[in-house]
């Protein structure tokens, strides 16, 4: 019989998970991981810790499995919340729940389940696993979870084979609605519980109050760009090499306060992030301001008219060597190599064509269409069909 230790969050998709393994004759131990001591940050009761634990060993009992909690506040704070502010005071926009599934939940979470005696892990992930042969030797595929509305594989877009090969996700082949269904039969108390909507494992956050407890405000100038801006309007240039074309589309344009004019103020230009329609309070548009960018250093936010604003729009991205991950290692590319892929750059973003291009340096991403709102510090990850084969940070 081997044993699985499941991550009960106090959700109805771990909830069901845990079910599903016992069903299928596994050995099912429940652990709740407890990532946040800090409620002066969160905003709804509905996502206190303490509820959803109780939820969780509720559901522990129900099904008739072991269950405990795990304190792993200081490595969230170590890994996860000092990463974040590192990357908000560098004016890059992170994203806590890939990080969280790399460094929580399928890192130090996983070596406590291995130490349980644990055979593999298991969470409530809308995305499925397979394993292949290839030269003799195992290959683990992250794929799509077959409710393509809830398809969460974005999310472990930074996994390893390690770790893949040590995963279970037992719902990924369901839909939400069933999932659902599944826990309100058993009479699961989570089954009609709201999906969460806050950081992985805090809650409900207010973003801007977070970010101040180390960042701290700063009043600076709003700058609204026109359409009209000179950096839409150059001629392409003759090009060399093709990197040097490869490089010119993913370069983002540089602003400066004489490209526009200035039509309000704000507390932190590190509280911002490319695309961003809310909090700006700048009113008497014709459409309404979208960030197209931020200067940390001086503390500028440029804005644009209209979600078509030029300004929010580039064709490629690039990815540092050291930030590049392939999940699928035998599909890595070698300098000068190229592949087509379908690729996101946030989660629930619909795939997109595009072309990868392997330099010296890193890795090209250049899209069919341009791509609104391209943000250093996100992910981007690219899929072969339905599997998701690699991810790197956007630089």
């Amino acid at each position: 019989m081997k044993r699985v230790v499941v991550g009960l969050s106090g959700g109805v998709d771990s909830s069901v998970a845990a079910y599903l393994l016992k069903e299928q004759g596994y050995e099912v131990i429940g652990l709740f991981m407890k990532n946040w001591h800090d409620d002066s940050v969160v905003i709804s009761r509905e996502c206190e810790w303490v509820e959803d634990s109780n939820d969780a060993m509720m559901v522990a009992e129900k099904l008739g499995i072991p269950f405990q909690t795990v304190d792993l506040s200081a490595e969230y704070k170590e890994r996860i919340v000092d990463y974040m502010f590192g990357e908000y005071e560098r004016g890059r926009t992170p994203n806590p729940d890939v990080l969280c599934n790399r460094e929580i939940k399928f890192d130090v979470f996983l070596k406590i389940a291995l130490s349980l005696g644990a055979d593999y892990v298991a969470t409530g992930h809308y995305c499925r696993k397979d394993v292949i042969s290839k030269d003799g030797k195992d290959i683990y595929r992250l794929l799509s979870g077959a409710d393509r509305n809830k398809d969460q594989s974005y999310f472990l877009c930074q996994l390893s084979q390690e770790q893949l090969s040590r995963t279970l996700f037992p719902v990924g082949e369901l839909t939400k609605p069933e999932v659902r269904a599944i826990a309100a039969r058993e009479e699961l108390v989570t089954a009609e519980k709201k999906d969460s909507q806050g950081l992985c494992f805090v809650g409900k956050v207010r973003l801007p109050e977070f970010l101040q407890q180390k960042l701290k405000p700063k009043e600076g100038v709003i700058v609204e760009v026109p359409v009209s801006a000179e950096q839409y309007d150059r001629a392409v240039p003759q090009f060399v090499s093709a990197e040097e074309e490869l490089a010119y589309y993913a370069r983002k344009p540089h602003y400066t306060p004489g490209d526009g004019k200035v039509v309000g103020k704000h507390q932190g230009a590190h509280y911002f992030t490319k695309g961003q329609r809310k909090g700006l309070n700048v009113g008497g548009t014709a459409e309404p301001l979208f960030v197209i960018d931020t200067d940390v250093d001086e503390n500028i936010i440029y804005t644009g008219q209209g979600k078509d604003h030029p300004g929010l729009f580039r064709k490629a991205l690039f990815i540092t060597e050291d930030e590049i991950h392939w999940i699928r290692e035998d599909m890595a590319l070698a300098v000068g190599q190229s592949m087509d892929v379908m690729a996101r750059i946030r989660y629930r973003q619909p795939l997109q064509k595009a072309g990868l291009h392997k330099v010296s340096k890193g890795m090209y991403v250049v899209f069919d269409e341009p791509q609104s709102a391209i943000t250093e510090g996100q992910f981007a990850a690219w899929y072969d069909g339905d599997e998701l084969i690699g991810s790197g940070v956007i630089s």
